[in-house]
């Protein structure tokens, strides 16, 4: 049985735009975060607080959090990979904050320089940190579908990692298809595995549509039960550390399936389409979105 209703996290303004290789201005960035929250999207990523000299795209976070236009009700969450950026995520006016694992030990050396066990390990304080405050953790798992460097991933080992972040504290866990291989028999088996040690109620989906399969492997994580998926304006994203990744499957495109399936999101599909629109522009880019596409499309005149 399909959902009533689901909650969609808005990731572009940091998985997405993370990956850019060219400056993104800050005007241009809260822009993107007012127009989504406007839009409807009530969970959305505004950056991260890590190491500028490895993601220099988020160096700005702290102003960009600093000028958004807060709405009551809606979450601004960042990516804090250590005390230090949770501290300088709090003091920046974050209201949740996520961390972040990896399901193959290749892929968390390459990425962390650190194996799953250690990177476990350093989110405790940040874990221990935010209970304190009372500030809640989403949780990241990566490459849940298969591996840049170790190929396919054996579904027990996302079972074991997603539980173990389930019993640090992490209220969500976020399984990400970050190679975009996945396809829906296997997200389905997927979520069936993780299941067993993760209730359903504490998973969300992240898919990366490289094959194209994102749709696809969203509504069969649907039928599964899931009530949350990342996704991002646009399309925009890839993975620095997953040569051939593209984007994050695009909120226009999923919006657009869930309203087809009758399910309630909250968020007006026409206005993310223009939000796209506008972000893009700023890139110098076209959207990744087969909606926005369609959409656009059908505006010239014929």
């Amino acid at each position: 049985m399909l959902p009533e209703r689901v909650r969609i996290v808005e990731v572009g303004p940091r998985d997405g735009l993370q990956n850019e290789q060219g400056r993104v201005r800050v005007e241009d960035k809260v822009a993107l975060v007012d127009a989504l929250v406007a839009a409807g999207l009530q969970h959305v990523e505004v950056g991260s607080f890590v190491s500028p000299r490895w993601v220099p795209q988020m160096a700005d976070s702290a102003a960009v959090f600093s000028a958004i236009q807060r709405s009551p009700g809606v979450t601004y969450a960042a990516l804090t990979p250590n005390l230090q950026g949770f501290e300088a995520a709090i003091q920046a006016g974050a209201s949740e904050v996520a961390v972040f694992a990896a399901a193959s030990e290749s892929f968390s050396q390459r990425n962390i320089n650190c194996s799953i066990a250690q990177s476990l390990q350093r989110f405790e304080p940040v874990l221990a940190a935010a209970a304190q405050r009372g500030i809640k953790v989403r949780g990241y798992v990566s490459c849940v579908l298969g591996c840049p460097y170790e190929g396919e991933i054996a579904a027990v080992q996302v079972r074991d990692v997603a539980s173990a972040m389930l019993q640090m504290g992490c209220y969500e866990i976020s399984l990400g298809d970050t190679l975009g291989v996945g396809t829906p028999g296997a997200a389905r088996q997927l979520i069936e595995v993780v299941a067993q040690r993760v209730p359903r109620a504490h998973l969300a989906g992240h898919f990366h549509d490289t094959y194209g399969q994102a749709v696809a492997n969203i509504y069969a994580c649907l039928l599964e039960g899931l009530q949350v998926f990342d996704s991002s304006v646009a399309g925009l994203g890839g993975c620095p550390y997953a040569p051939g990744a593209s984007g994050n499957v695009a909120t226009e495109d999923v919006l657009y399936l869930l309203h087809g399936l009758g399910i309630a999101t909250g968020v007006d599909l026409a206005q993310v389409v223009q939000v796209g629109q506008s972000i893009m522009l700023a890139l110098g880019r076209q959207s990744a979105s087969r909606v926005a596409r369609a959409h656009a499309a059908a505006a010239v005149p014929r």
